[in-house]
This record gives C-alpha cells, sequence and structure tokens, in this order.
C-alpha cells in the first residue's frame, strides 16, 4: 500500500491537473441541474448552483498516471466502492446513483471547492485529510454528510 501522506508532495500536482482536466470534461458535456437540483444545492450553502454540471457515467474516472491511479485506488478515493466525485462545479455520479442524498452530499463538495476557490486550493486540503484521518473521519467528508438531504 502507498503511503499517501509522504506521497502527496509528488502527486499533488498531477492530481490537481487531472482534477481540472475531468472537471473541463464535465463542465462542457454535463448537464445542468434542474429547479429541483439548483434548490438542492442552495439549502446546503452552494453560492453558484448554475454553474453545476453533472455526468452520469458507467464509472467514476481513473487517471492515467500508474502512481496516482494506484493512490486513488488504494485510498478508496475511486474505484468500484465509490459512486460520486466531485471536483469543483463538476459531479460525476455513476448510473442509477443519482439520488437525492447523493446529489446533496456531491452539492455539499461544491461549495467546499467555492469557499477554498480554486481545486488547486482544495485537493491538496482534502488529500491531506484523507492521508491523516482516512476518508470517513475526513473533515470534508463528515461536512458533507451531515448536509446530506434525504
Amino acid at each position: 500500500m502507498i503511503d499517501l501522506a509522504a506521497a502527496l508532495p509528488t502527486i499533488l500536482p498531477i492530481a490537481i491537473a487531472w482534477a481540472e482536466a475531468q472537471s473541463r470534461l464535465v463542465l462542457t458535456t454535463g448537464a445542468p441541474l434542474t429547479e429541483y437540483g439548483i434548490n438542492d444545492a442552495k439549502a446546503v450553502g452552494v453560492a453558484t448552483p448554475e454553474s453545476i454540471r453533472v455526468a452520469i457515467v458507467p464509472c467514476l474516472p481513473l487517471p492515467d498516471d500508474p502512481v496516482l491511479r494506484a493512490i486513488a485506488l488504494d485510498t478508496g478515493l475511486l474505484g468500484p466502492g465509490m459512486v460520486g466525485l466531485t471536483l469543483g462545479h463538476a459531479i460525476f455520479v455513476v448510473q442509477g446513483h443519482d439520488s437525492r442524498r447523493l446529489l446533496t452530499h456531491e452539492y455539499r463538495h461544491v461549495h467546499q471547492y467555492e469557499v477554498a476557490g480554486s481545486i488547486a486550493v482544495f485537493l491538496p486540503a482534502y488529500l491531506h485529510q484523507i492521508a491523516t484521518v482516512g476518508y470517513n473521519a475526513a473533515p470534508f467528508e463528515v461536512d458533507a454528510r451531515q448536509h446530506e438531504i434525504h
């Protein structure tokens, strides 16, 4: 298993570049939120819900870079168990999992990105949390779970 905390300084530039590229893809091809989606996004703190785009995909994207891919799979950030991924205002949702609970969880991550100001600022903080306390205890994940609307 790869030590994420030790690898962070090396992989962050690659991870940020990958996340920004994936975000651009969804922002140009994803669907805008419905009126209900906009209302839910506002309810969980999103400042600009009209900027959100959602891509329904067969599976979440994986990085081409072998080290980044291995870290994403080892930490559980990406892979078969994950059904949602937010990168800035871009949200990936695996087909069949677009529930209100999941979407509001992902909208809360959009809010977190908005507060941070960019993918390049948010992602290092988020990955540091995952590296130090694990996915389930990461403060950004705890916050997103607390804002889910069922």
